[in-house]
């Protein structure tokens, strides 16, 4: 089946549609070659020899039984190469298709990089057909709606200054009926790290900003949150093909622990976010290297018990299964500092198969939970396959370190009556680590 198949309607599609044409459309596309893409999507259309190997590592291929129209090279073929061979000249219903396939049949998960013999990096071109619709504003509403949010507040949840200090002025006060001599940090400069979390956080999940602080208040740590904007390190509009909006959230952010004077930035746990201030927005602006050295939750909370700062009660009987994020496992190779954490934790853990950097994506990273309720149910039935892969460890508790897994394996576990539970680290080594009264 082709995309004409399967097409959903969406608002900002519909409205991109109605102010495009093919000569706009072509003026752009032709001006985003030149100017941004360089060889590296050159070589890539030019090495790829279709030879399908990509199929097998997509969920969404696997899970609508191999359809070709859903393999990586088959969405390419949809997009990529037919705006190349036509010089993006192309009607705007074209472009509304191309940004259904680029924007939610594909989560950027870069899996297929690893089964392609050439190694050609599919998500890039897929970032590139979003880029091209961001420009010209053929955009999925509820995505485009969040990449607003980053422009107006400079997170993605349209959070207020004055909400964000009260969230943690909330959880200090909370936290102090535990710990009496607890502080959630305020613009402290000079001290050892930042912490930064995204915006869900304060929005709806206060309680880890909770554990982090204890977490942090245990081990003795020497660290600051920002009171200003540059606290939320996601980034939607790296998703959405706003790279203006991208880079100047991720120069906020920096420049935010540029000013406190902060050792480096700890960031909470969450895959894309890291993303976009490890690997993406830092390149975008022009820094060779980071400004500021950056560590993940992950490898933080490794360093607190391999230290000994944090030391675990008593390790929890188990079964658990470990899901990789894309965005920190293929993007960072923190797969086996991830188990060291949970094996410290837990007494029996049973690996998903496959697992580590060939593990199944969640189906709500790279933008695609955002892009809202029309396609709500492409994502979860596009990740059957993940689905299964859980239910064959046999366990009822799920360690996945990071936001939008928690979203996308919330669904799935819902829609396939699947019984499981979802832990962030951070909530396991809260529940579970000596307190002062017992060390």
């Amino acid at each position: 089946m082709g995309i004409e198949t399967r097409r959903i309607e969406d608002a900002g599609l519909a409205r991109g549609i109605e102010r495009l044409t093919p000569d706009r459309i072509a003026e752009t596309f032709q001006a985003l070659l030149a100017g941004e893409t360089g060889a590296r999507l050159k070589t890539y259309v030019e090495t790829c020899v279709r030879c399908g190997m990509c199929a097998p590592a997509c969920h969404y291929c696997i899970s609508h039984d191999g359809d070709p129209s859903y393999s990586p090279v088959g969405k390419v073929r949809q997009t990529m190469w037919e705006l190349l061979r036509q010089g993006g000249r192309v009607e705007p219903r074209f472009l509304a298709d191309c940004a259904q396939i680029a924007y939610t049949e594909c989560n950027l998960c870069r899996r297929c990089m690893h089964y392609c013999p050439l190694g050609i990096d599919t998500a890039y071109i897929m970032t590139v057909v979003r880029r091209l619709c961001s420009k010209l504003g053929m955009t999925p509403m509820y995505i485009q709606d969040t990449t607003h949010s980053h422009s107006a507040v400079l997170n993605q949840m349209w959070v207020k200054d004055d909400e964000w200090t009260d969230s943690l002025q909330w959880q200090e006060d909370e936290a102090r009926a535990e710990f009496p001599d607890l502080r959630i940090p305020l613009e402290t400069e000079g001290v050892d790290f930042m912490y930064s979390v995204i915006a869900p956080e304060p929005k709806f999940r206060t309680q880890l900003i909770y554990q982090a602080a204890a977490i942090f208040h245990n081990a003795g740590c020497s660290w600051t949150m920002p009171a200003t904007p540059g606290w939320d390190n996601s980034n939607m509009a790296m998703f959405s093909g706003d790279f203006e909006i991208m880079g100047r959230v991720e120069r906020y952010h920096f420049e935010t622990a540029q000013r406190l004077r902060v050792k480096r930035i700890v960031m909470g746990e969450c895959g894309h976010a890291f993303r976009a201030v490890y690997d993406v927005g830092n390149r975008w602006l022009g820094w060779k290297m980071h400004p500021v050295p950056v560590v993940h939750s992950i490898e933080f909370f490794w360093e607190l018990l391999d230290q000994g700062k944090i030391r675990i009660a008593q390790k929890q009987p188990g079964p658990v299964t470990i899901h990789d994020p894309c965005n920190v496992i293929r993007g960072r190779g923190l797969m086996d500092k991830l188990r060291e954490v949970v094996h410290a934790l837990y007494d029996n853990v049973v690996e998903m198969t496959p697992n580590r950097e060939h593990n199944l994506c969640c189906c709500a990273g790279g933008g695609v939970i955002n892009c809202g309720p029309p396609f709500k149910n492409v994502r979860i039935v596009g990740n059957k396959a993940k689905a299964d892969q859980l239910k064959a460890t046999g366990v009822e508790t799920v360690i996945a370190p990071c936001h939008n897994c928690h979203g996308g394996l919330e669904d799935i576990i819902h829609h396939f009556k699947l019984g499981m539970k979802i832990k962030f680290l951070g909530d396991v080594i809260y529940a579970n680590m000596e307190r002062p009264a017992e060390a």
